[in-house]
């Protein structure tokens, strides 16, 4: 079957491999689309330390049931419209005996720590197929970012009567968006690119701020009588939206952190202190933010087809990735169609 694999740096290709073999536990999935990550791109920029080379990528999955193996729950069935949990947890280390298996020590994400999805057909545990309802495929496969932005919305217990800054407008931080709102909070965007903001503002920001060309203290101020906002939800990874979250939010405030710095970030650690604040990670998502994800979509409010910047077959892979390179800040979504 046809797969994309990424066998070194700036290099990525169609192969041919082997149909994948079920077990009795299993579900043969036939994938029909699956979405370029962040992480995918910095595998294919060398600059993922956690890839396991080469790789095949791939966990953000739009699929269809084909066939199910003799020890699957009846209510998974062929034709069944679905998406991928792409972690794995081992059951024994703290993060798993705390039941937060999104954080498990050992974690193996999907075309990252091992071969994802990017082929035609992919074999798994049938505890990792989620049902998506009536969800198409190619909806499907934005379930999985957006399930992360979700979960740093529980992470910081948002509620309707927080102000939240959402740093980062990317399809990660678009779910805070979306989430926060959903939960009743005053949710704040923050990008350098007026398009994201614009899109933010449709799927529940009231409130935009464009941190290239306008003075984000000085907006968050006015926004919140002075006090900063009760949340930051960093959705970038970089050294000055680090900074920013810590020095805007309000004192005894949450700052959530999804983003990967790639390098060290300093601090002015006096904030941590005379803030009193609530500094947590933000990692993957549980079944329960996949589910509220799909719940949502089933709605019908969310602009689908804004969120995917572009479509294209295996062979035109490598081509999109090159695009997306020279320009990260202006894509939402690639999506490749494997069908």
């Amino acid at each position: 079957m046809k797969a994309i694999k990424i066998p070194a740096e700036r290099q990525m290709q169609v192969v041919d491999i082997d149909l994948p073999v079920m077990g009795a536990g299993d579900v043969l999935l036939k994938v029909n689309y699956v979405g370029f990550c962040g992480s995918d791109l910095n595998t294919f920029l060398g600059r993922n330390p956690m890839v396991h080379m080469p790789v095949i990528p791939g966990h953000e999955v739009g699929a269809v049931v084909e066939a199910v193996g003799a020890d699957v729950p009846k209510e998974i069935k062929p034709g069944m419209n679905v998406t991928v949990n792409p972690y794995t947890n081992c059951g024994k280390c703290s993060s798993c005996r705390n039941r937060r298996v999104n954080a498990c020590q050992h974690n193996e994400t999907l075309g990252v720590q091992r071969d994802g999805a990017m082929c035609e057909y992919v074999a798994l545990p049938w505890e990792k197929v989620i049902p998506a309802g009536q969800l198409l495929p190619r909806t499907c496969a934005l379930i999985e970012p957006m399930s992360v932005g979700f979960h740093a919305v529980s992470r910081a217990e948002v509620t309707d009567i927080d102000t939240v800054l959402v740093i980062g407008c990317g399809m990660v931080g678009m779910g805070a968006v979306v989430r926060s709102a959903l939960r009743g909070a005053t949710v704040v965007a923050a990008d350098i690119d007026d398009e994201k903001l614009v899109l933010a503002h449709q799927m529940g920001a009231t409130y935009t701020i464009n941190t290239r060309t306008e003075d984000a203290h000085e907006k968050l101020a006015e926004l919140t009588s002075g006090f900063g906002p009760d949340v930051v939800i960093e959705a970038v990874g970089s050294i000055p939206t680090y900074q920013m979250a810590v020095n805007e939010v309000a004192f005894t405030g949450r700052t959530v952190c999804i983003g990967y710095a790639k390098t060290e970030v300093s601090f002015q650690t006096k904030f941590f202190v005379q803030k009193e604040l609530d500094i947590r990670g933000s990692r993957n998502a549980l079944p329960s933010d996949f589910r509220a994800v799909i719940h949502y979509l089933e709605r019908g409010n969310c602009p689908v087809d804004c969120l995917i910047s572009k479509v294209v077959k295996p062979e035109e892979a490598v081509d999109a990735m090159n695009q997306w390179a020279e320009q990260p800040g202006k894509v939402f979504r690639i999506l490749v169609d494997m069908q």
